[in-house]
Formats: structure tokens, sequence, C-alpha cells
């Protein structure tokens, strides 16, 4: 984790958050008050970790962490007082909220950052991998489209648009891709 918010009306706590934080060596640890100040700050900016500090002077913080959780890829960790814990965990287990009771335990509260982390890390992994398999898929789409272009115009068969495209891919040094994409631009252009 490289950046981190801290969202907290109570300056004692934000300042205890952030001597907790320090030892990570994150690289920015940035505080705010309020859950209007964090919305705000991270439609400008992204962080990789929130820590919300419940209740805020505007709002009690559940309601932020899920907002924050939709529209940002950072962790939220919600600290609530032990007796509200149950019900917020209920509240905001759907968006992946991480909720910690209060009074806030040292080895609990870096157990916690460490699971944001590796959760983090892998959803990333699998957001990094959906995104590659999504390009595949759109390759496939396109080179499929040029044989439906080689089979209509030229009164290709399947195989014959599919061996049409690998012999240009060799001979002109392309990758099919390329090929289909020529194509197309000639055809559908």
């Amino acid at each position: 984790m490289d950046s981190a918010l801290i969202v907290s009306s109570k300056e004692k706590s934000a300042a205890s958050l952030l001597a907790l934080l320090k030892t990570e060596r994150l690289g920015s640890i940035g505080s705010v008050k309020s859950g209007a100040e964090a919305r705000r700050c991270c439609a400008q900016r992204s962080f990789d970790l929130i820590i919300i500090n419940a209740p805020l002077s505007d709002e009690f913080g559940d309601r932020l962490a899920a907002d924050l959780l939709q529209k940002t890829d950072a962790g939220v960790m919600l600290i609530v007082s032990s007796e509200l814990e149950g019900i917020t965990e209920s509240k905001t287990s759907k968006y992946g909220c991480l909720v910690v009771p209060k009074p806030l335990d040292r080895i609990m509260f870096y157990k916690a950052l460490h699971f944001i982390d590796a959760s983090r890390s892998r959803i990333n992994g699998m957001r990094r991998e959906n995104i590659k398999l999504q390009k595949k898929i759109e390759d496939i789409r396109i080179v499929n489209r040029a044989k439906y272009i080689l089979m209509e115009y030229l009164s290709m068969s399947e195989p014959q648009a599919h061996k049409y495209l690998e012999k240009q891919a060799m001979d002109l040094r392309l990758t099919k891709l390329e090929v289909a994409k020529n194509l197309l631009s000639t055809y559908d252009g």
C-alpha cells in the first residue's frame, strides 16, 4: 500500500491512527474530519487504504464506507464501538468493508491492515486477468468478423477463411489480429 486516508472527527484518534500507520511506511497519509470531506478528497485522488473512525461529525460512517468501496479501489476499514460492530458489519460486509471494534487492539489493527492489503492485491490481480480475457475475447470477435467478411464477400468456407487469415499473417509477418483489422478496414471501412 502506498497511500492512506484517515477519516476521523476526533483529532486524538486521528493522531493515534496516524502513528500506527507511520510504521507501515506508506508514501502518503491524508486526514479529514467528515464524510463530505472524505468524498471530496477521494474524488480528487485515489487511496489504497481508507480508515474511517465512526461516528463522524456529519454521518455515522457506514454509508461512507459503502460509497467508497463502490466508487474506489481502496480497501476500507471502519472502526466502530464494540456494541455496534455486529450491526455495522451486517450493513457493510456485502461491500467488502472490514469492521474493527473499539477499543482498537494494535495487533488486530495490523492484522486487519495486512488482510486488506492481501485482499486488494488479489482483487487487482483478478481485475488484470479479467481485462486480459476481455481483450482476448474482443480480439477473437474481430478475427471472427473478418472470417465472416471473407465468407460473405469471397464465398469462402469457415476453414478456408481461417487458413487465409493465417497464411496472410505468416506471409506479411503480422498477427492474425492485424490481418483481420486490415481486412475489416478494407471491407467495412
